[in-house]
């Protein structure tokens, strides 16, 4: 491979700062089928303001049930907080395209430029925030990879607020530096499944190996939550606030991209929960929604959880101990538990419901599932061509990436392609040198597990 250095390439465009968007995005607004409303787990009725208060923050409740307001300001100091990193910038891969000898033109949202490492700082300043006005004396959280439990411990060192952090048990293990990460900003972490909940007590008894998920943490955290004065959950994917405060991830990439002259043909992101590619979509779709342009989205999940892809669009809980509301989503059963992957913030049973919505009803276009050795291979590539070490769950919309950038070239399309680079992985050595070492194996469930999981989600007759 011969690269040449011998031109000068303007890899970053940045938006001014008064450029930062001053509000944020809510797809809802312009969807032609809204979502499914979330379900009270114990009626089965669609949720009110009422049943959201005692989990959420009441200002983020009234965002998660707001399908009306196609914008909603950001609050000044979270905009303050937002000027420390943002905008982020969009990177154009001048050295991945000559590698790859394609037509294509490859551009990256890159979020990884804050000391949590991702895109979840965005949703997290935002939360800890509204927790803060509210009075509240703390938060509890789960996280699987870190970087959610990373960026909330930040933003509630930030504002002064307690942070209970229950991880994925397995995530623990391979990231203790990402844990102590999360104690240095000051909060607290619990591996999950755990002794100190209900729900965690259940799950070891039943499976004292058990390496947990997101849907168990979750439930703990939840628990917690109801049962301690002066606190609230917050979450970091999935739901719909989450969705809404990401979308600036879209509108600061489309912004950067016009002042190119230029305009995404394919956008590609990773899936877990989904608020990475429903941040980095947003904008786009809301071209596509109004009938202006017609990008072409694709969702990459891992192969070992892939809801979209082999799962169901159902109602199902949100977490494995049916603490929360039930959501209208693709989902492979609350029940099912993932392998222990490397890439731990993709391994939720379920999808977001607006993503969800949008991919049933097509707007959404495609999801594809990848295997982990080939998520590494492509990080590799794009590691020694770029600069950037990725995270294992960026490295999903990597490994697409190159794909249509390879078909570009047998097609000599001159497409143009955007990704979410969603964080980098520097708490993600062992992985890497669990894929250098060649010890790295890829886990695809059989129809037969799959099928374990899509047997827990309830059948409730809608």
């Amino acid at each position: 491979m011969n690269i040449n250095t011998n031109k000068t390439i303007p890899y970053k465009t940045h938006l001014k700062e008064n450029e930062l968007p001053s509000a944020w995005y809510n797809v809802r607004a312009d969807m032609k089928t809204d979502q499914q409303p979330l379900l009270n787990p114990k009626t089965f009725k669609p949720v009110t303001l009422e049943d959201l208060e005692p989990v959420f923050c009441t200002e983020l409740a009234k965002q998660e049930l707001n399908t009306t307001d196609r914008y909603i300001p950001i609050p000044d100091e979270v905009l303050n907080f937002y000027r420390m990193y943002r905008p982020g910038p969009l990177v154009r891969a001048y050295c991945l395209e000559e590698a790859l000898g394609t037509p294509a033109r490859i551009y990256y949202k890159y979020e990884g430029g804050n000391t949590s490492g991702s895109h979840k700082l965005n949703s997290a300043i935002a939360q800890a925030y509204y927790a803060k006005e509210q009075g509240l004396k703390g938060v509890t959280t789960e996280t699987g990879a870190g970087q959610w439990g990373t960026a909330l411990s930040m933003a509630c060192g930030y504002f002064g607020l307690e942070c209970l952090v229950y991880m994925v048990k397995c995530s623990a293990m391979q990231k203790p530096y990402r844990r102590g990460v999360i104690e240095t900003y000051g909060a607290s972490v619990v591996p999950s499944p755990s002794d100190t909940t209900e729900a965690g007590r259940k799950m070891l008894a039943a499976n004292p190996d058990n390496p947990g998920s997101l849907g168990t943490a979750i439930s703990e955290a939840v628990e917690v939550a109801l049962n301690t004065p002066g606190y609230r959950y917050v979450l970091g994917s999935v739901l719909n606030q989450v969705m809404l405060h990401q979308s600036i991830i879209g509108l600061e990439a489309k912004a950067a991209m016009a002042k190119y002259d230029e305009y995404p043909d394919i956008v590609i992101g990773c899936a877990g929960g989904g608020s990475n590619l429903g941040g980095l979509i947003s904008a786009f779709m809301e071209d596509k929604l109004a009938g202006k342009r017609n990008p072409h989205f694709i969702a990459v999940e891992p192969s070992s959880c892939p809801s979209l892809t082999r799962g169901r669009f159902a109602y199902d809980y949100c977490d494995t101990g049916h603490i929360t509301p039930l959501a209208k989503m693709y989902t492979i059963g609350s029940g099912y538990i993932p392998a222990s992957s490397h890439s731990g913030g993709l391994r939720f049973h379920g999808m977001s419901p607006i993503l969800s919505q949008l991919y049933h009803d097509g707007h959404l276009d495609e999801a594809r599932s990848v295997k982990q050795t080939e998520i590494f291979e492509a990080a590799k590539l794009f590691a020694k061509v770029e600069g950037i070490l990725p995270a294992p769950e960026s490295a999903h919309a990597i490994k697409v990436t190159l794909d249509e950038a390879r078909r570009c070239k047998e097609t000599g399309e001159e497409k143009v392609i955007l990704f979410g680079l969603t964080g980098t992985g520097y708490f993600d050595l062992s992985a890497y040198m669990a894929y250098n070492s060649g010890t790295m194996t890829d886990y695809v469930p059989s129809d037969e597990e799959l099928e374990k999981g899509l047997a827990t989600i309830p059948d409730i007759g809608l």
